[in-house]
């Protein structure tokens, strides 16, 4: 069952769709990746034949962009842009209000820089340090918005590889702090800064750490997952356990986001990490279906997503009371650990 926010009043289940990789958002698949993405070429209902779909194909490249939906959250959508020898220009190019982008946005969501707003150059440097030069016209944003549309900028472009950490210009001019709010901006930004940040119940910042979770949204045309970093108290020795606590306990009041665990959900032994792959015990409450072993698609996605966010996690193995026969909640076998799908949100779910 979904609970909506910490409390949990429980939903009707949901079927659920899947951060980050690099230039073109993974490789090969391992083990039982979560629904790898896909390329649907059928429009309006016609299907295409299969010289028209590879022609299709070979003219088009999946890109992760970070939009803002309907709850004014930063969110990955995948979409199909044409291919372009300037990638890192393009994306930020399909993030223009009124821009490029407005033909293929998904149900829900917008684009995040003002309108008229012109992309002059992005350069990557070999430290990994984008710098994008914006006109005049980015600053014609609302104050309220300067977060979102800084980690929009840094999460679209650290997609690829190359990229890791973003400055940005203005007319070519090096921008200290971001126009409006004046958010600090002088030694750029990266992922590490957070998205759709939350300050969760710790009280003592400067003892607390961060951890970025995944949780579910729904806006009526689909099911999503949204990341949210959010602050909790320090625990260098285990991440893994503070992350699941955070999962557990589930979205913030005011989100509006869902998650699918219950609330007597716990890990009877501490997480192992071995060779890339994090090894968690639940005791049965993880299961959607006790009798038939089933674990809940979004609570298993949502777990994934979530640790393969720490540096150490490549793929994540469930048991419960350490048993490792369980099932996909349409009944198939879980015969790996799982990895995360080289996008989120691909549609496919």
């Amino acid at each position: 069952m979904y609970k909506k926010m910490r409390a949990g009043a429980p939903l009707l289940l949901l079927s659920v769709s899947l951060l980050m990789a690099g230039c073109g958002l993974g490789g090969e698949k391992t083990g039982n990746e979560l629904d790898p993405p896909k390329v649907n070429y059928v429009k309006e209902g016609k299907s295409l034949d299969k010289e028209t779909a590879a022609k299709e194909s070979k003219n088009s490249v999946k890109r992760q962009l970070f939009l803002l939906d309907s709850n004014g959250l930063v969110v990955p959508q995948m979409l199909n842009l044409p291919k372009s020898g300037t990638a890192a220009k393009q994306v930020l190019e399909y993030l223009v209000k009124d821009g490029p982008v407005s033909n293929i946005l998904p149900n829900g969501f917008q684009a995040v820089l003002p309108p008229d707003t012109q992309v002059l150059d992005v350069v990557v440097g070999k430290d990994g340090t984008a710098i994008a030069n914006f006109s005049k016209e980015f600053k014609d944003y609302r104050g309220q918005d300067e977060q979102k549309l800084l980690q929009a900028i840094t999460f679209t472009l650290t997609q690829f590889d190359t990229i890791k950490n973003v400055k940005i210009q203005i007319d070519g001019k090096d921008q200290k702090v971001m126009p409006v709010n004046h958010t600090p901006i002088d030694e750029g930004v990266s992922r590490a800064d957070g998205i759709n940040i939350e300050n969760g119940d710790v009280v003592n910042m400067n003892s607390s750490d961060t951890a970025t979770l995944y949780f579910v949204a729904d806006n009526g045309s689909q099911e999503y997952y949204v990341p949210v970093t959010r602050r909790i108290a320090q625990n260098d020795s285990d991440k893994i356990t503070a992350a699941v606590q955070e999962l557990i306990q589930g979205p913030g009041e005011q989100s509006r986001l869902l998650s699918g665990f219950r609330n007597d959900v716990q890990l009877l032994d501490t997480p192992v990490v071995k060779n890339g792959v994090a090894t968690l015990n639940f005791n049965k409450a993880i299961l959607d279906n006790k009798s038939e072993n089933t674990i809940d698609d979004a609570v298993l996605k949502s777990i994934v997503l979530s640790l393969t966010e720490l540096n150490d996690v490549k793929k994540v193995a469930i048991h419960v009371n350490g048993r490792t026969k369980l099932k996909y909640e349409d009944g198939k076998a879980i015969t790996a650990p799982v990895s995360r799908p080289s996008m989120v949100n691909t549609g496919e779910f």
